[in-house]
């Protein structure tokens, strides 16, 4: 597994982790991260992932409702709903290009989401990134 993946890997894990139980201490969330991570230059990646997803939950779970529509955040799957958050914090704040972010948001459902996990996130980030290129 490629390291930026393994990195989205446990960024999801802990969002999760702060999804179900929202009292955890982000500091927590951090440990965690480093060390499942054990490297420096991926915690580096990591981290601001983390933080910014939770930071800019309120207008990420807003764009979501938007973007998906017909289905309400409560309705998704925990593990779905954290894998877009992050692919659409990774597309609106990081580098990363739209299509490499969808390819690994793709990657992170198949291998932690239900079967049709993938499709519906693929579909959800694609109508995201369309529609954030035009506009």
């Amino acid at each position: 597994m490629a390291r930026r993946s393994r990195a989205r890997e446990v960024v999801l894990q802990a969002l999760f982790q702060a999804d179900l139980n929202p009292q955890v201490n982000p500091a927590h969330l951090e440990i965690f991260i480093r060390e499942r991570l054990r490297s420096t230059s991926l915690s580096e990646f990591a981290l601001p992932l983390m933080s910014g997803v939770l930071r800019n939950r309120p207008e990420l779970d807003s764009l979501l409702e938007k973007v998906a529509e017909h289905w309400s955040l409560e309705r998704m799957a925990a593990t779905d709903r954290n894998i877009l958050r992050l692919g659409l914090f990774e597309i609106l704040y990081t580098e990363t290009p739209g299509r490499v972010v969808i390819n690994e948001a793709v990657e992170l459902a198949k291998r932690f989401g239900a079967a049709q996990s993938a499709p519906f996130v693929n579909g959800i980030l694609d109508r995201f990134l369309e529609n954030h290129d035009r506009g």
